[in-house]
């Protein structure tokens, strides 16, 4: 099973004991980990939107394996802080697992604690108990720095013990985050000095989107100013719906902020999210491999940057109320390389073409900017740096117009030679020349470098190229040396000590040169596609290089055997390029029949994974909750409404002040009960709500219900809920003729769904604190008493953001354990809905295959309903949410962990309907995203 394979790798790549404390230190070139220069390539991961701790080292193995070598993590508050002093760092929120899994993976850390993170979750990952808090958020008035010092002083410990500097793999920390408009120097001052106090002792930065910060601009030297400040790009923009579109937002280049730090590119796109409802695929295309091709390359040439954080890497679930209301749905996929089920995309090779680069071609962390050598076309330019101590070159070759189509050719002048190059629309080539390539030689090469590594006694080099283009590579040598083509259309010719080799890129070609006096090299040239098939990793043995599987996740070398710890997705070859003593090849427990090759490599084939069936979902039950909504229920337990004041710089339409959080309810649904004694003279119930995009409220007097309306949402360009707009919204409801009692008591009862908490990424507390729930409240001018119910308590394994205040969920009708025997059989696709929630369970099976990964979703077939919402339950765990105009989302990913892949899981779904409706959701179905052998 998954559980074991992840284990078992662990134990492959996991050190002896803990690693020597090393030192980090930086100049205008790199960082430096004890003396020795680091091109730091991380990419980002959030833990909280992948609730499976055994599914963490998944990720960050193939992270390792793309040829990352650093994670970026922010660090979620109100994920750990149900309420003020309440913190929790235990399953699903073990951040000290999370951080050896980090190190056993071979990956560096930056550490994001923020306070605010944003990353579009719900309060921007301040806790919805902050918003009580007095003084502004993202300031350093007291109330507010009372609650992010609490905070600090709980994560900044755990992060400390971790650090590069005491063995761990947290190499840098990030003190706020995009941190620039109403900003206040002695809070990031502040916060600086709390994580010195709490041990940090790596170097601080901060990511600036706009470069206003006093701490970012290239003359700060004062309070709150980082050590070293990096820049946030999106150049795509988030227009999904228009994949086409080619750096609306600019040319993407990092800024180098000061003359003495790197060039830190602190958060550049990887992905978007997905404001239009286009679909993540189409985020993944406008920001795939073309977009990654040219703008990545322009950014590492152009300005010397050594320092990448890719947003995402991995971009995960909104499970529970995780999201914030305005720019995600369910899935936060983000388009990223890896999908929200862990599925590797074509964006994925393109992270691993670079990122081999970046880690195998050294002289990169020092460069300085160089005279680019010419082109004859003017369609084509050039831009170039070198090393100023190795000498080494780097060309980018790209189009003048970087909005250009056509693919255009010409002969490019370099290094005493005429070579040629070729251009596609939209891409762009870094080309290496006068580089030490293992004992090799390198004058130049048009193909570019993926990587290359001893293994064996010779040089083994994979070079390539967009498919069709020429190349061209010249090799130094003493005196001419032998060239044999093993594969492929390759000539040679030697004059003068360069031995020169023109191809064109197709298919994989394979030349071996020996003799010249130098030691043996095998290059291996090939298309894009060729160079992605191939996988790098390290072994006490030396480097192995493996082409063929899904991905190799760890490799050792012993007793004349190559053990492979790989993913299979079908039947096909694997060939190994391993020290010659090697000669027997073992995947998992597989013994694998091998052959040698002419290129000295070890051939054989792959097993496919086994078949993986899912069961159908039958046998569904369905029971209607709502007893709220009654007039005989007892609401006597429930918390009394009667506040007269409110932190909210909001103030209320009417009091009481019946704000969801003053009464500690912050997340998902919230009840109220109005009692009032009638004069007979109503007409009216008007009420107002603020709930957040797409979230909306149901209204019942005496049992009768009255209709729903839309609550209040802030606009995108600030908070809805100021002048000239004051009536945030607003419901109106007329009462029944006969519905009242006149001098009896009658009930107002208010189902309210609220869909998250805004973000406050303007630092202003007119956007944070905006309340939820009912705003006002009105019977015609007669009192009201109120009562509200929200969440019954803090789920101990799931944590505060997974429930809201349904009956349903205070009484576990989501929960695996709960009896529904007694429910009535129903089929959610045919049974009609009345206004109110219904709750419809079933249960099902699964015993998949053990040593494979398949990703498991649920899909629902037919068109998202705006006339409902379903909040879909797995084992207790609130997975999504479905309908009700919340995105184009059909299918949920349910992951492993969540998911019991052997054994019996049950399925829940609250299905909220704001009027009648003939038929619910579905048909609703099991699939899988994919099947691996794991082995």
């Amino acid at each position: 099973m998954l559980l074991a394979m992840l284990l078992t790798c662990a134990a492959l790549v996991a050190p002896a004991r803990a690693a020597a404390a090393r030192e980090v230190t930086y100049d205008r070139y790199s960082l430096m980990v004890d003396g020795r220069r680091v091109v730091l390539q991380a990419a980002e991961f959030h833990y909280f939107r992948l609730p499976s701790p055994r599914l963490w080292r998944d990720v960050l193995e193939k992270f390792k394996a793309a040829g990352f070598n650093a994670v970026s993590l922010y660090f979620s508050w109100a994920y750990h802080s149900p309420k003020s002093g309440v913190y929790d760092f235990t399953g699903v929120r073990d951040v000290d697992r999370l951080l050896r899994m980090a190190s056993e993976a071979g990956l560096y850390v930056i550490a994001r604690p923020g306070p605010y993170i944003n990353a579009e979750s719900s309060g921007g990952g301040l806790p919805a108990w902050v918003k009580t808090v007095p003084g502004r958020a993202r300031s350093s008035e007291s109330g507010y720095q009372a609650a992010y010092r609490e905070w600090l002083h709980h994560i900044n410990p755990i992060i400390a013990r971790h650090q590069i500097t005491g063995g761990g793999p947290v190499i840098l920390y990030n003190a706020e985050n995009e941190y620039q408009v109403n900003t206040d120097a002695a809070y990031m001052q502040d916060i600086q000095d709390q994580a010195r106090a709490d041990g940090i002792d790596v170097p601080i930065t901060t990511n600036d989107c706009c470069d206003g910060g006093s701490w970012s601009s290239t003359w700060a030297t004062g309070p709150g100013a980082v050590q070293i400040p990096g820049i946030d790009d999106y150049p795509q923009s988030f227009e999904c719906a228009n994949p086409g579109l080619w750096g609306p937002w600019g040319e993407g280049l990092t800024e180098r902020l000061r003359d003495d730090i790197p060039v830190f590119a602190a958060e550049y796109q990887a992905g978007a999210i997905d404001v239009g409802n286009a679909g993540y695929d189409k985020c993944r295309e406008l920001t795939g491999p073309a977009f990654m091709k040219y703008f990545y390359k322009n950014n590492l040439v152009t300005t010397g940057a050594t320092m990448f954080s890719y947003y995402m890497g991995y971009g995960g679930t909104n499970w529970g109320w995780l999201a914030q209301p305005n720019d995600v749905y369910t899935s936060y996929d983000y388009g990223a390389p890896i999908t929200e089920a862990r599925r590797l995309t074509p964006k994925y090779d393109e992270f691993k073409r670079q990122g081999y680069f970046l880690q195998a071609v050294t002289p990169l962390a020092k460069t300085d900017p160089l005279a680019a050598p010419p082109v004859d076309n003017p369609a084509l330019t050039t831009v170039a740096r070198a090393n100023p101590d190795t000498g080494t070159q780097f060309v980018l070759v790209k189009h003048a117009d970087r909005a250009a189509t056509s693919t255009d050719a010409a002969t490019l002048d370099w290094a005493g030679h005429r070579v040629p190059v070729q251009v596609k629309g939209r891409d762009a080539h870094v080309l290496v020349a006068g580089y030490d390539l293992g004992a090799q030689r390198l004058t130049l090469s048009t193909s570019e470098l993926m990587t290359h590594a001893a293994i064996g006694g010779r040089d083994v080099a994979v070079l390539y190229g967009t498919s069709g283009s020429p190349g061209a590579t010249i090799l130094r040598y003493g005196s001419e040396p032998r060239v044999t083509v093993l594969d492929g259309r390759v000539t040679s010719t030697y004059s003068g000590g360069d031995l020169r080799l023109d191809y064109t890129h197709e298919g994989l070609a394979r030349v071996l040169v020996t003799g010249g006096g130098r030691r043996p090299l095998l290059l291996l040239i090939g298309t894009d596609a060729e160079a992605a098939s191939f996988w790098r990793t390290d072994t006490a043995s030396g480097p192995v290089l493996v082409r063929g599987t899904d991905l190799v996740r760890a490799a050792s070398v012993n007793d004349g055997t190559v053990r492979l710890t790989a993913d299979v997705a079908a039947a096909g070859e694997v060939e190994v390029f391993a020290p010659p003593a090697a000669h027997r090849l073992r995947i998992g427990a597989d013994d694998v029949r091998v052959t040698r090759t002419s290129s000295g490599s070890l051939l054989g084939s792959t097993r496919p994974p086994g078949p993986a069936p899912l069961p159908a979902l039958t046998g569904w039950r369905a029971h209607a909750e709502s007893p709220e909504a009654q007039p005989g229920f007892d609401d006597s337990r429930w918390t009394v409404a009667d506040r007269t004041t409110t932190t909210s710089p909001h103030p209320p339409k009417t009091l009481p002040v019946l704000y969801a959080d003053d009464y500690g309810y912050h997340y998902g649904n919230v009840w109220y009960r109005g009692h009032f004694t009638a004069t007979g003279a109503e007409t009216t119930i008007d009420l107002n709500a603020v709930t957040g995009l797409r979230g909306n409220y149901l209204v019942w007097l005496n049992g009768r219900y009255l209709g729903s309306a839309a609550g209040g949402v802030q606009a995108d360009s600030g908070d809805q809920w100021t002048p000239p707009n004051p009536d945030p919204g607003p419901g109106h409801f007329a009462i029944p003729s006969g519905l009242l009692k006149p001098g009896a008591d009658n009930v107002i009862a208010v189902l309210v769904a609220n869909m998250g908490h805004n973000d406050d990424w303007i630092a202003d507390d007119l956007r944070f604190k905006q309340p939820r729930g009912l705003v006002g409240a009105s019977a015609g001018g007669t009192p009201i008493s109120w009562r509200i119910q929200g969440a019954a308590g803090v789920d101990p394994v799931r944590g505060g953001l997974n429930n809201g205040g349904l009956y349903g969920e205070r009484t576990g009708w989501h929960l695996p354990t709960y009896p529904d025997k007694s429910w009535k059989p129903a089929n959610p696709a045919a049974t009609p809905l009345p206004p109110g929630v219904t709750w419809y369970r079933t249960s099902f099976r699964l015993d998949l295959p053990a040593n494979q990964d398949v990703p498991v979703g649920l899909r629902f077939g037919g068109e998202p309903s705006p006339a409902y919402l379903v909040q879909i339950f797995l084992n207790g765990w609130n997975v999504g949410q479905y309908g009700g105009d919340i995105g184009p989302q059909r299918e949920f990913s349910v992951p492993a962990g969540l998911l019991n892949e052997h054994g019996t899981n049950t399925l829940a779904l609250a299905v909220t309907a704001e009027q009648p409706v003939p038929a619910g959701p579905g048909p609703i179905s099991l699939f899988a995203y994919g099947n691996v052998r794991v082995d």
